[in-house]
């Protein structure tokens, strides 16, 4: 009986209609009704004596220990219920074996378990080149089913500028710390302040640590099996592997070689990248961008000088970006995009 049928039937009830009539219109029984009347008293439940076989605390802390024991530990209660039992011992039955389990929270496993720490969110933030790079390797595929070069790929994540990259048969800790020497040759002998990758074992060999080590750069790695921990990377081999040219298969190594050639020369130098206000990686990278930004503004303005019936309000140029970031904080406060979403 709802609260709000209750009050108006009581209102009927005060209009002196008849409880037959009253309840008929309000949908209510007249025999809950009644009951609402004389309701039931509250009963007290009573104390359940405890039965006489019960066991002591004695006893149930030695089943708890024989369960727990280095012999039983990985048995179920059934087994160590018959194996007991056939050497003449009897503690308790299989059911209190597992009540007392459940009270202490074993019944799933009662080893002694492994806790590994929870994998910290990855949070950094670049507002220049050459502060972080990211790096990762992904496979590119040979002349046979299952046969795979090993594309290894350093870029810089302000920039989005390929740094260096290589091609090998197959992934090892030597050929990663080569690699990133290479990398650092490639680029001057000018080092990032923080190298990022995945959880690879490559990435995370002891050869890559003690090189990093010895140059005094910080390496920060993404969580297990999330992708968005590396966006950049991902984002430059999906450009790749997105490119209307890029071939089914590659038929030898200096094919494969040859064409990352001509992709990331034309990446790096003519690729207009929209998460830089549609210029270079290359121009981001040594810095020449924001003087084509101002000739492309000069030739707007001459245009609309020229021109001014074509244009209803002044056009604006997409913004170079001023930060990069890896799990931008806001994130975990809203969904609002990041420069580290724009497509490569």
């Amino acid at each position: 009986m709802t609260t709000v049928r209750r009050e108006t039937l009581e209102l009927l009830r005060a209009a002196c209609l008849p409880i037959a009539a009253c309840c008929a219109l309000t949908g209510i029984a007249r025999g809950s009704y009644y009951r609402s009347l004389r309701p039931r008293p509250e009963r007290v439940p009573g104390t359940r004596p405890a039965p006489p076989n019960k066991l002591t605390a004695a006893e149930r802390e030695e089943v708890v220990a024989v369960l727990n024991s280095p012999r039983f530990a990985d048995k179920a209660p059934r087994q160590v219920w018959a194996a007991l039992l056939d050497e003449g011992t009897y503690l308790a039955s299989v059911s209190t074996m597992y009540r007392l389990l459940r009270e202490r929270d074993q019944v799933r496993e009662r080893r002694a378990q492994a806790r590994h720490e929870a994998r910290k969110k990855p949070y950094l933030v670049a507002r220049a080149p050459n502060e972080i790079w990211s790096w990762d390797i992904t496979k590119l595929p040979g002349p046979q089913a299952r046969q795979f070069y090993d594309l290894y790929v350093m870029i810089d994540i302000f920039s989005r500028y390929v740094v260096h990259w290589e091609i090998h048969l197959r992934e090892s800790g030597e050929l990663a710390r080569q690699f990133m020497e290479n990398s650092l040759l490639a680029n001057g002998g000018i080092a990032p302040q923080t190298i990022h990758s995945d959880n690879g074992t490559s990435m995370t060999s002891q050869p890559v640590s003690d090189l990093l080590v010895s140059l005094d750069i910080a390496k920060s790695h993404s969580r297990p099996k999330v992708s968005n921990d590396n966006p950049y990377s991902e984002a430059a081999f999906k450009t790749l592997k997105y490119c209307p040219v890029f071939p089914e298969r590659f038929d030898s190594l200096a094919e494969a070689e040859t064409f990352c050639h001509h992709f990331f020369q034309y990446y790096n130098h003519e690729h207009y990248h929209a998460g830089l206000g549609l210029h270079t990686p290359f121009t981001v990278h040594i810095g020449t961008a924001p003087a084509i930004q101002d000739r492309r503004e000069q030739a707007l303005d001459r245009f609309r000088t020229a021109n001014p019936h074509r244009f209803t309000r002044t056009p604006r140029l997409p913004k170079i970006p001023t930060v990069a970031y890896i799990n931008q904080p806001e994130e975990d406060h809203n969904s609002a995009s990041t420069p580290a979403q724009e497509a490569a």
